[in-house]
């Protein structure tokens, strides 16, 4: 049986859920880009939101190392943070019209950010000082940004690339065997693991530990994959952004992939709720829920591997 998939309502079609991360408070906190809004829906509870700016472009969300959700502001070149009252504060960041878009707390204590028209790393303290590290590329479009043990791991969209980038700033980039594959999402796993999607070549990414690349094509190539998370059993986890589709790759990949209830609904950003299950924010003004169900799998046998 293929897994329940239920939607829940939280805006109307021209909000714009976008990216998606459970709260320290137990609840599922969503950015709204269109709207310049911030969600918050309790499962089983009507949903919430706080007014920024109307065009301040909210994008990537995250939880914080104080208690509070931080998140980009990619209109309005801003990082912002909502407390769990929703009080609202912004950091001006140094370099005018950086666009920064992924977040991700660090175990520095600090939040790393992207900057798509900076080619910089940025990281921020949670008193407000900015320091921003350039990328040894031009035009790479720096996009999501994930923390591992001891770097933060993020994709160069239009370098073909993922890099790394250590407490220290370090910066070591990665190529990837498939050529304009046009990174985008990434996540690291329990076991170290860092998966990506490769929104233009239909595909999924995943470095070992050791530094291995593997990438798993999709059984839809035009699905353009966008968004990644993982679980507690180091299965990955992505929307299909084309295809309206959610769907998960083990480590050994095995690939699948389930339709989501409304046509052309845009899944974006994907976490595990509160609840255990998969949550994937719909453009189209929902969110949706999705029950892990690790029956229904079938074996890849197209990998491409790169040492």
């Amino acid at each position: 049986m293929p897994p329940a998939i239920e939607e829940y309502a939280v805006s109307g079609r021209d909000s714009g859920p976008y990216a998606i991360t459970t709260g320290p408070d137990g609840a599922l906190w969503f950015t709204m880009v269109h709207s310049g809004r911030i969600g918050r829906l309790v499962p089983g509870q009507e949903p919430t939101s706080h007014q920024l700016a109307p065009d301040s472009g909210p994008t990537v969300i995250s939880n914080g190392p104080d208690g509070a959700l931080w998140f980009t502001e990619y209109r309005a070149h801003r990082i912002g943070r909502i407390t769990l009252a929703g009080r609202v504060t912004g950091f001006t960041l140094p370099t005018a019209e950086c666009g920064p878009f992924g977040i991700a707390a660090g175990l520095d204590g600090a939040l790393w950010f992207t900057e798509t028209a900076a080619d910089r790393i940025g990281r921020l303290t949670t008193d407000g000082v900015a320091t921003e590290y350039p990328l040894p590329r031009t035009g790479a479009f720096p996009s999501a940004i994930a923390a591992a043990e001891d770097a933060m791991w993020f994709t160069m969209n239009q370098a073909n690339a993922i890099g790394r980038i250590g407490m220290d700033g370090r910066i070591t980039v990665h190529e990837l065997p498939t050529e304009a594959a046009g990174p985008v999402g990434i996540a690291v796993g329990p076991d170290g693991s860092v998966w990506f999607t490769e929104i233009a070549a239909g595909q999924i990414g995943r470095m070992a530990p050791g530094g291995r690349i593997t990438e798993y094509p999709l059984p839809d190539r035009s699905a353009r994959p966008h968004a990644v998370t993982t679980d507690a059993d180091g299965t990955a986890w992505f929307t299909e952004w084309g295809g309206n589709r959610v769907g998960s790759v083990t480590s050994d990949g095995r690939i699948a992939v389930h339709d989501l209830p409304t046509p052309a609904s845009e899944p974006h950003g994907i976490t595990v709720g509160p609840d255990g299950a998969l949550w994937t924010a719909l453009e189209m003004g929902a969110l949706a829920r999705i029950e892990p169900d690790t029956t229904r799998t079938t074996k890849n046998t197209e990998q491409r591997n790169a040492s």
